[in-house]
């Protein structure tokens, strides 16, 4: 088997891995989301969403995120046309977007464990800490990786493995936004409307 066989093949391995990981990773979101729709009324006569959730900084969150995924996609358009100056530029700007959703989800974590809202408090809470918690240790595990990837790209510049490896990371960036649209729409909007 010539050596170019051999990296098609492990190219194809590796991302399909990545896809099963993905798999894997919406069916634990769907657990949690399917565990916070059961327990949403279970409050233990403390507060619900519409008494506790602030959302206008849930909107902040929201459009800061889906900007970081545009940023990423103009990463990835620069992968394919090469330009490294452009991916180094979309990629420090995506890092910058996400450690701002992340602070701004640790500050409403602290406000609520502050007002004494905490996971222990109810079912309710202690569902919408697991899930909304679980984005966001995914975004920093995105963030670490991002840094990680950069800092291959500026060593290494744009090879063929770097290339797949953002693309991946890319899959990883976009799917984190897709589940953050369904927890605005699950857990916040509705959780106000009830």
């Amino acid at each position: 088997m010539s050596v170019a066989v051999e990296e098609k093949a492990r190219l194809g391995r590796t991302t399909i891995g990545f896809w099963v990981y993905l798999m894997t990773d919406c069916l634990l979101f769907a657990s949690l989301f399917a565990t916070f729709a059961v327990l949403r009324g279970a409050t233990a006569d403390g507060p619900s969403g519409k008494d506790i959730f602030e959302l206008p900084m849930v909107l902040a969150e929201t459009i800061i995120l889906l900007a970081s995924s545009f940023t990423c996609g103009l990463a990835l358009l620069g992968i394919k046309s090469g330009n490294l100056r452009q991916i180094v530029i979309a990629l420090g700007a995506t890092y910058v977007l996400g450690v701002a959703f992340l602070t701004i989800e640790l500050s409403e974590f602290a406000k609520l464990l502050s007002e004494g809202h905490g996971p222990q408090q109810s079912a309710f809470l202690s569902a919408f800490f697991t899930l909304v918690g679980t984005h966001g240790l995914h975004i920093t595990v995105g963030l670490i990786w991002l840094v990680t990837l950069a800092a291959v790209l500026v060593r290494r510049g744009l090879t063929a493995k770097v290339s797949r490896q953002l693309t991946l990371f890319g899959l990883f960036w976009h799917f984190l936004d897709l589940v953050w649209i369904f927890i605005f729409t699950v857990v916040y909007l509705m959780g106000v409307s009830v």
